[in-house]
């Protein structure tokens, strides 16, 4: 029965991006305010099938140590799940993305619109230097820029050499970085059908300031944070290794 909600849910969820995408498109003459609503929209009604279907909710603590001013957002990347709680949950935002994103119908037209850092993930410095400009722009338009430091989606209990491209944004900025950690990867991994039902717990940190740190001390703060935290509410992983940072991609 599980297997028959989740596949129900994954059609749910693939069907809505096109009827939410040409709304996106529709109302982008009313500017970046009302089209993004539509974006939240499409979290809050994915992410409330989810619970109805397949018994997948949420909770987030640590919302009281989120800046009023914008910043860059550092979440852990297990699922899809938290592309679509972050809008929901966190203020208005943008996200870097890889840029064949934006060659897929609908869902790259709609994305293309809500003002995204698309990047070419080989180009390495290039790629650094990109985010820290146009991340500027968005934090100064008042968007937090969402970062999967890890570059892609990764396996509970395993990690990927967090990229400095945050940290170096955060530091030309002046703006804090955000650390969010959670654990849907264990109800929701990578490339799986499969929903477990439960409940996914979202811990957002103390904001890290950049004033007097290299990007390296950063990234290496907020890297120790996410993973003590994942620890923390999933304590039967296996802690992923320390590996030292390094200027390298984003």
């Amino acid at each position: 029965m599980n297997w028959l909600r989740s596949f129900l849910y994954t059609a749910f969820l693939f069907l809505s991006v096109p009827v939410h995408a040409t709304a996106v498109l529709l109302l982008s003459p009313f500017g970046h305010r009302v089209y993004y609503r539509v974006a939240v929209n499409w979290a809050q009604v994915n992410l409330w099938m989810l619970r109805k279907l397949c018994g997948l909710d949420f909770v987030v603590e640590g919302l009281e140590h989120v800046p009023a001013r914008p910043c860059v957002l550092y979440w852990k990347h297990e699922s899809v799940w938290e592309t679509m709680a972050g809008a929901l949950t966190l203020p208005p935002q943008t996200w870097v993305v890889k840029r064949e994103l934006m060659w897929l119908p609908f869902f790259g037209w709609g994305l293309a619109l809500l003002k995204p850092i698309a990047i070419n993930r080989a180009a390495g410095r290039t790629a650094v230097k990109q985010v820290i400009a146009q991340g500027q722009e968005r934090l100064a338009q008042g968007l937090c820029v969402v970062i999967y430091p890890e570059g892609t989606r990764v396996l509970p209990g395993q990690a990927r050499r967090f990229g400095v491209s945050g940290a170096a944004l955060a530091k030309a900025a002046g703006c804090p970085i955000l650390p969010v950690a959670h654990n849907a990867g264990d109800f929701w991994p990578r490339r799986s059908l499969l929903k477990r039902p439960g409940t996914i717990r979202v811990v957002i940190g103390p904001p890290i300031e950049p004033d007097g740190l290299t990007p390296d001390e950063i990234t290496t703060r907020g890297r120790d944070w996410i993973h003590a935290a994942t620890a923390r509410i999933s304590p039967d992983r296996p802690v992923p290794q320390a590996t030292p940072q390094r200027v390298a991609r984003a």
